[in-house]
């Protein structure tokens, strides 16, 4: 509806008037966007802005208050700060359609057409977000199959996918439990240095649980000084899992003054959480004061307790009952842990209570109950895993059992759980104890087979078991079939062919060698050349190593000399190429010498013929020699392509 001129003089004049002006926000609001849709635009990228700025807590450096005039620029316009990762409203539309089929994937067990799925998937047009490869991760990392979790967070890292605290915590929990500590504290010093985002309470249970597991107890509890200078609250589960290291260190004085600072950090008074009574207890046991350790027991799990136990917590205290005389004190406990159990509202046992049973009951020498129990985890919805299983055939083949090991081990593939080197070597090694050859050899193979890696100690020993059966073609099979997968070292060579020697097989001993001299992997020094003649003078052969090698010297030189032939060949075919094209080219007219025919012109003067096409084929030459210039031919012609 259009306004009256005096309306509108009378609006602009109130405009004018300050006493009389309008609210800024309204009059701004209204003309600051030419369409609703422009506004709502603006609003979202203000939306979008205050979600994905982080705080400057969380850029990890100190930065100057600046003053209301001066204009800050947002984060995520600075070239210089590291990137952010995705937030979760990007797992939408296709990208959540994607996800929902790489679970489906995971939740089969196919985790190698998981991760394979996500590698073809980076550079699609469909680009999977890091929640779905963090899940990925999450299910390699539960098979124990570290090598591709880091081969696949290589790959998502150069891809230009920004990993966020998840996929770092579950770097750390990789390196940390293949034993690698001092990787995992660089990656963590790294990450602190440069990630746009700070440890939660997650990374530091990790890192602390990893490096107590790895015998680090010192710098566990520097990484502990550390959480608490960050402003963190006393974290129970950290506080246990370092009083649980001291206890192995049978450092219980430390135990107790640990529990202290926690006490005294939470208030004093009893603790509300009882993670760390099993801890407790094993300090007191350690100190020989088992009135005592009982009566913790009780003021954890008694009548009328005010502590509220987790899984984990109980679990602490099984352990201790069992392992210090007080297995029937344990097996109550887990019975009232059993009874208690009811998800999802109370999680009274997972796993490690199983496994903590198992445990217990084989060091009271009742596998059978031990077997029962390990059985019964699908009844409370509790996963055995890979480590589970090692466990018990660990224990079982320790006490000559072999037959319920591979019981156990029979009924992995059933469960969804895949064996891995462990595995494999514990059956071998048992094997081989209890005379069967053949069934180690089997076992071996089944881990080669399985795409499994193992490591030259595995394979020493296999080869060790069966040469001392005298299966001396079964052990050198194996290193034919090892030698290409595994760097051998020294001695593993020199123990094959002092097999090989006793057995007065001297011509394989020299196929060896001359396999060797092929492979620059090992050295062939003057020690391991006296090795072998020694080996060979036994017959009187020690001359043929030095003409196997002058040999192998001879064939060299002739691999270079037919490489220097066919780089002379090439070039010849370059001169005789220029030179069939020497006569249209000088026949050329050229209106300037400032261009090509030009400068050709300039070499032409003064020259014949023959030296035009020796410094025209010398420049070719070194052209075909560097790759610039390509020499085609069809049969009846040569050309010189540039």
């Amino acid at each position: 509806m259009a306004l009256s001129k005096a309306t509108f003089l009378s609006h602009l004049r109130s405009a004018a008037n300050p006493r009389h002006r309008l609210p800024p926000p309204v009059s701004l609001r209204f003309l600051s966007f030419s369409s609703p849709e422009e506004a709502a635009a603006e609003r979202r990228r203000r939306k979008r802005q205050l979600r994905i700025e982080p705080p400057l807590s969380a850029l990890n450096r100190t930065q100057t208050q600046q003053t209301p005039k001066q204009s800050q620029t947002p984060y995520y316009l600075n070239p210089n700060n590291p990137k952010l990762p995705e937030h979760v409203t990007a797992l939408t539309g296709n990208r959540l359609n994607l996800h929902n089929k790489i679970l489906s994937l995971i939740r089969d067990n196919d985790l190698d057409e998981a991760a394979l799925y996500t590698r073809h998937s980076i550079y699609s047009n469909c680009r999977p977000t890091i929640f779905t490869i963090n899940a990925v991760l999450h299910a390699l990392l539960r098979q124990s199959k570290y090598s591709d979790l880091l081969s696949l967070h290589r790959f998502v890292t150069q891809a230009g996918v920004v990993p966020n605290i998840v996929t770092h915590n579950l770097i750390f929990q990789t390196y940390l439990d293949c034993r690698k500590p001092d990787t995992a504290l660089e990656h963590y010093k790294q990450f602190v240095n440069d990630a746009p985002m700070n440890p939660n309470p997650t990374t530091y249970r990790i890192l602390i649980k990893g490096l107590v597991d790895n015998g680090r107890l010192e710098r566990a509890l520097e990484i502990k000084q550390e959480m608490d200078s960050r402003g963190f609250v006393p974290d129970p589960l950290v506080y246990h899992y370092l009083m649980l290291g001291c206890a192995r260190g049978n450092d219980p004085e430390r135990v107790f003054e640990l529990f202290e600072d926690l006490k005294g950090k939470s208030g004093g008074g009893v603790l509300e959480d009882g993670v760390v009574y099993g801890s407790l207890m094993k300090g007191y046991f350690l100190r020989g004061m088992e009135k005592e350790a009982m009566e913790c027991y009780e003021e954890a799990v008694g009548v009328g307790s005010k502590v509220k136990m987790s899984a984990v917590g109980y679990n602490s205290v099984l352990d201790a009952l069992s392992k210090n005389g007080k297995f029937d004190e344990a097996l109550k406990l887990f019975d009232r842990m059993m009874r208690e159990h009811a998800p999802p509202r109370t999680l009274a046992v997972n796993l490690g209570s199983f496994n903590v049973m198992v445990d217990g009951y084989c060091g009271e020498e009742r596998f059978k109950e031990a077997i029962e129990v390990f059985r019964k985890m699908g009844e409370f919805r509790c996963r055995p895993d890979t480590l589970s299983f090692n466990n018990l055939i660990e224990q079982l083949c320790n006490n000559g059992m072999i037959v319920e090991a591979e019981e156990v081990y029979g009924e992995m593939e059933g469960k969804g759980v895949n064996p891995d080197e462990v595995t494999y070597g514990l059956l071998m090694d048992t094997c081989f104890k209890e005379n069967r050859p053949d069934d180690a050899a089997g076992y071996f193979r089944k881990m080669v087979d399985s795409g499994l890696r193992p490591n030259l100690a595995v394979y020493n020993r296999l080869v060790d078991g069966l040469v001392k059966v005298s299966k001396i073609d079964e052990a050198k099979s194996f290193f034919e079939l090892m030698v290409k997968k595994l760097k051998m070292d020294v001695a593993s060579y020199q123990f094959m062919m002092k097999v090989l020697s006793d057995a007065g097989r001297l011509d394989e001993v020299l196929q060896i060698v001359d396999t060797l001299l092929d492979d620059n992997g090992v050295d062939f020094d003057e020690e391991f050349q006296e090795f072998v003649k020694v080996e060979l003078r036994k017959e009187g052969r020690e001359d043929e190593l030095a003409k196997l090698m002058e040999e192998k010297e001879r064939l060299k030189a002739e691999a270079k000399a037919k490489e220097a032939e066919a780089a002379e060949a090439a070039k010849r075919s370059a001169r005789a190429a220029v030179a069939s094209l020497l006569p249209s080219i000088v026949n050329k007219e050229t209106d300037s010498e400032s261009t090509p025919e030009g400068e050709f012109q300039a070499l032409k003067e003064g020259s014949t013929e023959s030296e035009l096409a020796e410094k025209v084929t010398g420049g070719v030459s070194e052209a075909v020699a560097s790759g610039d210039v390509e020499i085609k031919s069809d049969g009846a012609s040569e050309q010189v392509t540039a």
